[in-house]
């Protein structure tokens, strides 16, 4: 920049001096001279006489001017100087500003892009944070779900508990009751066996007796047959007296002989018919039984054998595992009590059978 304001400077300079030149040369050219006529070769000769006065006034002027044309110049060059001074400056002030608007856009572009990453972290830190509280609010939710099944759980198995609690103390009642009644019953039977007892025994003391009435008859007999007159009478009376029970006998013969064949038709028949009730209500326990008991998959394929103590109306005594698989005769043993009471039949002998009862179970 120098280099260049120097090299206006060097040409304004020519020019200035090119200038005042050219003015020098037009004021002598221009200047009042005075003229003389010009004579022939030998002749007069003119001469030119320059006024001094004039010559300095213009010599003035050409300072003046050539004074004027330098401060002109230098104020010229003073303004350049000045332009070149504020433009350089200018320049410097737009470089720094360019520079701090560069440095500005590096840091606003590192201030974006950290921005940015930042933006970007708390974006993941807010999904990190939206996906664990949705973790944790299913968590809680499922927990909240576990924790009501388990109280519905523990209730259901407090009150099946209880329910289970009252059932045994009712089959503790009703097993007690039982056994009284079991008790009195056998009391019972003791004292009609020892009623039946008395009356054998009264029997066989009337047997005798009637054998000792007969042998008393046999010696009557055979003292009236002694007398002549009575033993003629005696003997008519014997033979009618033994055609008589003859005929008697025979008679009682052919009817206890049908009477016979009749009791053992009928006791027969009437085995048949227990036998097939008991089967039927056999089959009708079997099935209420099923009707009530809880069995799985592992119990698939599976046997019990069980038997049945009830009472005459049906309650049940005792219940014991005769055979099979444990589970399955617990889950039917669990079942039996839970009827606690089968419905009895009517017929006393298909009772009688009852009461005492094997039942088989498969899955």
């Amino acid at each position: 920049m120098k280099n260049k304001e120097n090299g206006g400077y060097a040409g304004s300079t020519v020019i200035s001096v090119l200038l005042h030149v050219a003015l020098l040369g037009g004021l002598l050219w221009g200047a009042d001279l005075t003229k003389v006529s010009q004579q022939p070769v030998g002749q007069n000769i003119e001469a030119v006489v320059i006024d001094p006065s004039v010559v300095s006034e213009q010599a003035r002027k050409i300072r003046q001017q050539r004074d004027e044309a330098k401060r002109q110049e230098d104020d010229r060059l003073r303004r350049l100087e000045q332009q070149a001074d504020l433009l350089e400056k200018q320049r410097e002030q737009d470089e720094k500003r360019l520079r701090e608007l560069r440095a500005e856009k590096l840091t606003a572009e590192k201030e974006a892009r950290e921005a940015e990453t930042e933006r970007k972290r708390i974006d993941e830190a807010r999904k990190k944070e939206a996906e664990e509280q949705r973790k944790a609010e299913e968590a809680t939710r499922i927990a909240k779900e576990k924790s009501a099944a388990a109280e519905a759980e523990r209730q259901r198995q407090v009150t099946e508990q209880r329910k289970a609690e009252e059932a045994a103390k009712k089959a503790e009642a009703d097993r007690q009751r039982a056994e009284q009644e079991r008790q009195q019953a056998e009391a019972e039977r003791e004292r009609k066996l020892a009623e039946k007892k008395q009356a054998e025994e009264e029997a066989r003391k009337a047997e005798e007796a009637r054998q000792q009435k007969l042998a008393e008859q046999k010696k009557a007999e055979e003292a009236a047959r002694k007398a002549e007159a009575a033993r003629v009478e005696a003997e008519r009376k014997a033979a009618e007296a033994k055609r008589k029970q003859a005929e008697q006998e025979a008679a009682l013969n052919e009817l206890f002989s049908g009477l016979e064949s009749e009791s053992e038709s009928r006791d027969s028949a009437r085995g048949r018919q227990v036998a097939s009730e008991v089967g039927q209500w056999s089959s009708r326990y079997v099935s209420i039984i099923q009707q009530n008991w809880r069995v799985d998959s592992s119990m698939d394929g599976q046997k019990c054998r069980l038997n049945l103590r009830l009472a005459p109306d049906g309650l049940v005594i005792d219940v014991r595992t005769l055979s099979g698989n444990d589970a399955l005769c617990r889950s039917a043993k669990a079942s039996v009590f839970k009827i606690n009471k089968f419905p009895m039949p009517a017929d006393s002998d298909v009772v009688a059978k009852l009461r005492d009862l094997n039942l088989n179970f498969e899955r």
